[in-house]
C-alpha cells in the first residue's frame, strides 16, 4: 500500500511538470559566461521554446548551431521582425543593454534583461517611456536576489514586524572589468530598496574608488552598508542583519535564513540579567546540499530560477505582474545616481539627500 502510494505520488509529480509547457517561441541575445552557467540552464529544464541565438561573433555562430540546435545569428533584425517571437532574453555587454532593451521595446516583445538594464536614471526612464509607448507587455530586468527564496520569505516575514534598524556588508575583491556600483553594488542597493522601501541618504563616504560607507533611511527603518571590493573574491561576504522588535533576522549569501528572539524586559529591566536566558536561533531556510534536488540546486536559491520561470509565465499569460519589472526598480537607480557623482562624504551636508521622486514598489 505504502509502495503504491509512493509510486503514484512521483508518476503524478512528474505528469505535472511534463505538463507545464510554453507556447511562444522566444529568442536570446548573448552569450556570455553568466549566461552559459545562470540562464541557459534554466531555459533548458523549464522547456522554454528558444527559436534564436543572437551574438556578435559569425564563428561562435557555427560553434552554437552544432552544440545547441538552435538558429544562431548576428543580425539583431531577424529576431524583432520575427513574429513568432514573443520574448527575448538579453545578457550582453552592460554598455550595450540601452540600445539592444530599446529596439526590443519598440518592437513590442517582451523584454528580459540582465543588470545594469542601462547606465543612467535618464536612459532608465527612456525605456520606461518607450516601454508604454509600445505597449510592451513585459519589461523585467535581472535583478534575482528580489526572487531568491530566502528573500521572498524574509519580506513575508519583516511585513509582520515593527522594523528597528538593518546592517548589512558586501565585501568582493577587485573589479577592474566594470563599473562596480553598477554590475556589483547594485545588487545589496537593490535588495534594502526592495524589502523596505524607498531610500533616503542619510551619509555617504566614498573610502575607495568602488567601496562606500552608506547610512540609509525608509519609511519604516534606517540601516547601514559596507559595499566594497577591497576585500577577496575566495573569501566574499553578503550579510543582512535586520533587528526588528521582537527578534533579529540574519540573511547570509541568500543560502541561509535564521531568526534569533530577543530577550524580553520587565519594567524596562533586561530579563537575561535577571534570570540567565537560554539563546534559540530559529532557520527559517536552507540549502540542503546532500539532496540534488532542483529547490537545493544554487541557482534556485540565488533566485535565477524564479526570475526566468516569472518572465515566461508572464509572456504566456500565467501571471499579472512581476517583482522586478523595469519600473520598479527606477527607487534603486535614483539611489545610484544620487551616490555616483560624490566622490566626497555627503555628511556634512545640513540635510539628507531624499530621493523624492520615483516608483515605490
Amino acid at each position: 500500500m505504502i509502495r503504491q502510494f509512493i509510486n503514484r505520488y512521483k508518476r503524478l509529480r512528474t505528469e505535472h511538470f511534463l505538463a507545464q509547457t510554453y507556447q511562444y517561441s522566444y529568442a536570446f541575445v548573448g552569450m556570455g559566461q553568466h549566461s552559459l552557467t545562470n540562464l541557459y540552464p534554466v531555459l533548458h529544464y523549464l522547456g522554454v521554446p528558444l527559436k534564436y541565438i543572437c551574438v556578435t561573433s559569425e564563428r561562435k555562430v557555427r560553434q552554437i548551431e552544432q552544440k545547441y540546435r538552435v538558429k544562431a545569428t548576428t543580425s539583431l533584425d531577424i529576431l524583432l521582425n520575427d513574429d513568432e517571437v514573443k520574448g527575448m532574453f538579453v545578457s550582453a555587454s552592460p554598455s550595450a543593454h540601452f540600445s539592444i532593451a530599446s529596439q526590443i521595446l519598440k518592437s513590442g516583445k517582451s523584454l528580459f534583461i540582465e543588470k545594469p538594464p542601462c547606465q543612467s536614471l535618464a536612459e532608465l526612464d527612456a525605456l520606461i517611456a518607450l516601454q508604454r509607448l509600445h505597449a510592451s507587455p513585459t519589461a523585467m530586468v535581472g535583478l534575482q536576489q528580489r526572487h531568491a527564496p530566502a528573500v521572498q520569505l524574509l519580506r513575508e516575514r519583516l511585513n509582520k514586524e515593527h522594523l528597528v534598524s538593518y546592517d548589512l556588508q558586501y565585501l568582493t575583491g577587485a573589479y577592474p572589468e566594470g563599473d562596480a556600483l553598477l554590475d556589483l553594488h547594485i545588487h545589496p542597493l537593490d535588495l534594502v530598496v526592495h524589502l523596505f522601501g524607498r531610500p533616503e541618504i542619510l551619509a555617504c563616504h566614498r573610502v575607495a574608488p568602488s567601496s562606500y560607507l552608506l547610512m540609509l533611511r525608509h519609511p519604516k527603518i534606517a540601516g547601514t552598508l559596507e559595499l566594497s571590493t577591497a576585500y577577496s573574491w575566495t573569501a566574499a561576504e553578503e550579510t543582512l542583519k535586520v533587528c526588528t522588535s521582537s527578534g533579529v533576522y540574519l540573511l547570509s549569501k541568500m543560502e541561509e535564513l535564521s531568526y534569533e528572539p530577543i530577550p524580553s524586559t520587565v519594567f524596562g529591566l533586561p530579563s537575561e540579567k535577571i534570570h540567565p536566558w537560554k539563546r534559540s536561533i530559529e532557520c527559517l531556510y536552507t540549502r540542503n546540499n546532500f539532496t540534488p534536488i532542483l529547490p537545493n540546486n544554487q541557482i534556485h536559491s540565488q533566485g535565477y530560477f524564479n526570475e526566468i520561470q516569472a518572465f515566461v509565465d508572464a509572456v504566456e499569460g500565467h501571471r499579472n505582474n512581476v517583482v522586478s519589472s523595469i519600473e520598479t526598480i527606477r527607487d534603486t537607480y535614483m539611489l545610484i545616481e544620487t551616490i555616483k557623482p560624490h566622490p566626497q562624504p555627503l555628511s556634512d551636508k545640513p540635510h539628507p539627500q531624499p530621493l523624492s521622486e520615483g516608483r515605490g514598489e
